[in-house]
């Protein structure tokens, strides 16, 4: 029989009846609950390191969100979620940081920085030289721009009036550290538009020509009075503030999206909305128009005119005389960007067509200087090779360009006083996953623009990367830091990591690297963070991180190959209780489905698999599962084939994948087969329903946040290409909806009934309940108040954990008489579509 459960109610439960069927929300076992609520955002990492290379900046969270918080009244317009009453984007309201310190990088020594009372922090951002911090504070009705002074911690508030931080929430500084740049409410701004007491309009759709190729969007705008609502919380005025307070307007409002300061302190780069405004796709597919603005607010040019993004098939193509990869240069000289040659026009088009062979059109770095006008550019350096990007030196008298050409990439330096030589750092070939000489490493610019990190004397540069092993199962990789001499390419390894731990640089400290910050963790050790004298290799501990689920780091974990009958190869972690006594325990199997063309690309994806890392666990790890007597089973889901079909394979790949797994956990005495069950999240969850209907391996699943119909994404999903029109079987086959009423076992599905990402709208959930309700089936449904796709809330987390082991329990650990147990699986049988 289905359980019909409506939604939870927002009060606590103070007798837990059956977690199955009980209203309010509910609280697992002691053990799991400490789990789930363990104060994550207490650790410390090194990685925020001021620009002068002094302190790091540890910055405390509001650790799990609260359901109240989530509830506080709030927006939803076409996907932007604004806090109406306090003029920002909700995601401030519900996040934030708490607490912040500075840890001295050559004492450990901690400064506390002050945060109003009341508030939560957000956007911090480091002034150029490093001597300030901005961030915005935020009230419970508005919020504000402050300012701390690094040396004693003691902040102010800079902003004369509320932050309007809808679009733009964090501030910016300009590159001399005199200003920073942030978004106020615009002075003199009425009320928030009302909403008419009748309809002005019905709902109107009318479709276009061309084919549009839209995604099953889930809220979008629906009248005209919600325009008015967008253009009224995302106008703001842009102004500059310096750290002592004075306020300049620059411009007039505007519908800004985004800020980008120059570094000379002159010039900002301004993303803005704008109109008309649509229907049919979401505000961050709106059309956009990124300028240039002086400092009385004047525009001097367009770099970028962003039409509305509809989903037209073919509708995008990249003109080659666009201008790519537009950046501020990090000398204050103007604009850096990339751009291909002009094509020759006029009379001499044909001249250039009967050369053509002989000399390609080249690849150019442009500078584009004030005030940016057409005459305003030069040619600064050109390849016969498209260049993938460019980086600079703080002077950007040193250039560092990637290029690729087919499989091979090269990375080489041209310094601009001789153009004609290139300095090779390195060549790889990008298909060679074990082919990693590292990335460039970087820092922030004298004037706050990151530039490439070079020794003192200008003749080396630092890559970082990974060592990795044919066999990752049997050998971790170690993240590495060369030196490189850049006109010869000579290398020295400086550091590398132990074999038997994971250590990484988090930080260099000083421009020759003797000095950098490393976190070292294993499968028993914490990570925690130390400073590293490169030069013999001495260390000093800064963190004191401490064992936040011991219970769970206690477990047993081991991984194995598994291999399906068609030979394809998958890697599996399997997790038991750290108590385990040899005995077959009831299997849960968590998954994710990943599409594959072949064998060396599921490989080749699997190569970061890391057996040195500290066993970190999230609010909804599924080893959690241990702690109530599962063998937790977490494999690779593979489905192979051919590029743009791979999901003419999806079922058979599934069932193939699932009877592979379950054999070895079998045969490995971890699970008892008769008591499997399967679970997963997003497309786990579309596929745990999918297994559920097509096998009948599995006594229960848990479905979260699932799409189980694929005739409601008709324009593709994940790694899917074509429409359902030109591959009507294989959305057919694939979709579990239309064959609810072959499931095997007891299915409990979960979603945030403000689901908003693309295919996993809510009413997948509500129809399939309604499906198997009428059908007989043993399900529940858990739709939870305010959770989007993936469940944030504390209230959240407890409820589905505790309703989670009970229906497993019920239906797996403690399997009745009445529910017969799944026959053995048989190969062939199970392989039918």
């Amino acid at each position: 029989a289905a359980l019909a459960l409506g939604l939870a109610a927002a009060v606590p439960a103070t007798a837990q009846e059956n977690p199955i069927h009980a209203d309010g929300y509910l609280t697992p076992a002691s053990e799991i609950a400490d789990v789930v609520t363990a104060p994550r955002e207490e650790w410390v990492t090194l990685g925020n390191l001021s620009p002068d290379g002094r302190f790091f900046l540890h910055q405390v969270g509001v650790g799990l969100v609260s359901l109240a918080d989530m509830a506080r009244p709030h927006r939803n317009l076409a996907g932007l979620y604004v806090d109406h009453v306090a003029h920002r984007n909700r995601n401030l309201t519900m996040r934030g940081t708490e607490r912040m310190e500075l840890i001295d990088a050559e004492t450990g020594d901690r400064t506390e920085v002050s945060i109003p009372t009341g508030t939560r922090a957000h956007g911090v951002s480091w002034s150029p030289d490093g001597s300030r911090i901005a961030f915005l504070a935020s009230y419970p009705t508005e919020t504000h721009l402050y300012v701390a002074d690094v040396a004693t911690g003691a902040s102010q508030r800079i902003s004369p009036r509320p932050v309007l931080a809808t679009r733009v929430t964090s501030p910016s500084w300009s590159g001399d550290g005199a200003f920073v740049y942030t978004v106020l409410v615009p002075e003199g701004r009425g009320a928030e538009p009302t909403a008419p007491a009748v309809p002005t309009t019905p709902m109107v759709r009318v479709t276009r020509d061309e084919e549009n190729r839209l995604r099953t969007y889930p809220t979008l705008l629906r009248e005209p009075h919600e325009k008015d609502l967008v253009e009224y919380h995302t106008t703001g005025q842009l102004a500059r503030i310096t750290p002592d307070g004075r306020m300049e307007s620059v411009g007039a409002p505007a519908m800004i999206e985004s800020i980008n300061p120059a570094p000379d302190g002159r010039h900002v780069r301004v993303r803005t909305t704008q109109k008309p405004f649509s229907y049919i796709i979401p505000v961050s597919a709106f059309a956009s128009e990124d300028e240039v603005w002086d400092e009385s607010g004047d525009m001097l040019v367009t770099l970028d005119s962003q039409e509305m993004r509809k989903g037209v098939r073919g509708g995008n193509n990249n003109n080659n005389n666009d201008r790519r990869a537009l950046q501020w240069r990090p000398d204050g000289q103007g604009l850096s960007f990339l751009q291909r040659e002009p094509r020759p026009s006029g009379d001499d088009a044909e001249e250039a067509e009967e050369g053509e062979e002989d000399r390609p059109r080249m690849d150019r770095v442009m500078q584009w200087l004030p005030p940016f006008g057409d005459d305003d550019m030069r040619v600064v350096y050109e390849s016969e090779t498209r260049i993938q990007s460019v980086a600079y030196s703080d002077d950007a008298q040193v250039l560092f360009l990637t290029e690729r050409d087919g499989r091979e990439e090269h990375v080489y330096a041209v310094f601009l006083d001789n153009p004609e030589e290139r300095h090779t750092l390195y060549r790889r070939d990008t298909d060679d996953r074990l082919d990693d000489p590292g990335s460039l490493e970087t820092r922030p610019g004298s004037l706050g623009v990151r530039v490439v990190r070079m020794t003192p004397d200008g003749g080396s540069v630092f890559l970082s990367g990974m060592v990795r092993d044919e066999n990752p199962l049997e050998v971790a990789p170690r993240p590495f830091l060369d030196r490189v001499a850049i006109r010869t390419g000579e290398s020295e390894r400086i550091f590398e990591s132990r074999a038997d731990a994971f250590e990484r640089v988090t930080a260099i400290l000083d421009d020759d690297a003797n000095r950098v910050a490393v976190t070292r963790e294993s499968p028993t050790e914490v990570p925690n963070g130390f400073i590293r004298q490169v030069a013999g290799g001495s260390e000093r501990q800064l963190t004191e991180n401490r064992d936040l689920t011991p219970t769970l780091t206690a477990a047993r974990r081991e991984h194995h190959r598994v291999r399906r009958a068609d030979g394809i190869e998958f890697n599996m972690q399997v997790t038991l209780p750290a108590d385990w006594n040899g005995e077959p325990l009831p299997g849960m199997i968590w998954f994710y489905p990943r599409e594959h063309e072949n064998q060396k690309s599921l490989d080749d994806a699997a190569a970061n698999l890391n057996i040195n890392r500290f066993p970190m666990v999230g609010t909804r790890s599924a080893e959690i599962f241990t702690l109530a007597g599962y063998a937790v089973l977490q494999p690779e889901h593979p489905i192979v084939g051919p590029s743009g079909r791979m999901n003419d394979s999806f079922v058979p790949d599934m069932i193939a994948n699932h009877l592979a797994v379950i054999d070895l956990a079998s045969r490995e005495g971890y699970v008892d087969r008769d008591r499997m069950s399967l679970g997963g999240h997003s497309y786990g969850g579309f596929g745990t329903i999918n297994a559920m209907v097509r096998t009948p391996f599995f006594r229960a699943g848990i479905a979260g946040a699932p799409n189980n119909n694929r005739l409601l994404t008709p324009m593709g999903f994940q790694r899917e290409p074509r429409l359902l029109w030109e591959s009507r079987e294989t959305y057919t086959e694939m979709s579990p909806f239309l064959w609810a009423e072959r499931l095997h076992g007891a299915l409990l599905v979960y979603h945030g009934d403000d689901d908003q990402n693309v295919g996993t709208f809510p009413d997948n959930s509500w129809r399939l309940f309604h499906a198997l309700n009428g059908l007989g089936k043993t399900s529940s449904l858990y739709m939870y108040p305010y959770e989007g796709h993936g469940q944030v809330a504390r209230e959240t987390l407890l409820d589905m954990w505790t309703r989670w082991i009970a229906w497993l329990d019920h239906y797996v650990k403690e399997a009745r008489d009445d529910v017969p147990p799944p026959p053995t699986a048989d190969a062939d049988a199970s392989l039918e579509r």
